[in-house]
């Protein structure tokens, strides 16, 4: 049997960090967004405007794209380090640094998957603040009906991943499979996506459900995973498999809840 347990392993400890950086920036964030939310019309209009991207990456030229995800990438970095350090002389050397690298001979691996988790634990922590749980449903669902259509009917997504990817752009994690002799790729959305999730909960429910979420959000990723692995699937969409381990979740907290509301009415009764 196919395992791989390094990919989980890492998922869980970028969303703990993501849910205990958010927890100490949340009033700056707040702050520098002006208290501003999603409505389900901004939901409607990012996850279409998301699928649109996708679809013109295929059709691009690769120039355009490195450009395209070199400026993203660079205001990203110059945002929250702005975010940290409130003065623009002090962001602007980090976004520069990772240009430097990415066009350096130094780019490799490790650069690509470390500036990879970065981008994911910044765009999480930035974004966390403009998401309600209503949007924050709203988003899971439209974002994985896009999902769907653009890796299994139109192949777009993986069309496009594979041209990023041709120019060493850091959209993803790429880690050995561990114990298994192989490799694999969890795109930078997904990461992205259980990082809003583990806020989310956490805002919601608190730090100990929040915590609890992301350990069995890990772990049915893991399951769905190995199933994966073992049937040779080339390519999933991975919003299925973090979502899955979220509905789990709260279901789980539900039926929970639900059992100790009938235990304390019963004990009402014989009282």
């Amino acid at each position: 049997m196919i395992l791989d347990i390094l990919l989980p392993s890492i998922l869980f400890l970028i969303a703990v960090a993501i849910v205990f950086l958010y927890a100490k920036l949340e009033k700056k964030v707040d702050s520098l967004l002006g208290g501003h939310k999603f409505r389900i019309g901004h939901i409607v209009l990012l996850v279409a405007t998301i699928g649109v991207v996708v679809t013109i990456l295929v059709f691009v030229p690769e120039k355009a794209i490195m450009v395209f995800f070199l400026f993203a990438y660079s205001t990203i970095l110059f945002l929250f380090t702005y975010l940290l350090a409130p003065k623009w002389y002090l962001a602007v050397p980090i976004p520069a640094l990772f240009i430097a690298i990415y066009l350096s001979p130094y780019w490799n691996i490790y650069s690509f998957n470390l500036f990879a988790i970065i981008f994911a634990v910044c765009i999480s922590v930035y974004m966390g603040s403009l998401f309600t749980w209503k949007t924050t449903a709203a988003f899971v669902a439209l974002l994985t009906i896009m999902d769907i259509i653009q890796v299994l009917i139109t192949g777009f997504m993986v069309a496009s991943a594979e041209k990023a990817l041709k120019l060493g752009l850091p959209i993803g994690i790429i880690l050995p499979t561990f114990p298994y002799d192989g490799s694999t790729f969890l795109g930078l959305g997904d990461v992205f996506l259980f990082g809003l999730l583990s806020i989310e909960t956490t805002r919601k429910y608190g730090r100990k459900f929040g915590l609890a979420s992301i350990v069995l959000i890990t772990v049915v990723f893991w399951l769905l995973q190995t199933v994966l692995l073992n049937i040779s699937v080339e390519s999933f969409p991975a919003t299925v498999l973090v979502i899955s381990g979220w509905l789990i979740s709260l279901g789980a907290r539900y039926l929970y809840k639900s059992h100790m509301f009938i235990g304390v009415k019963n004990e009402q009764k014989l009282g």
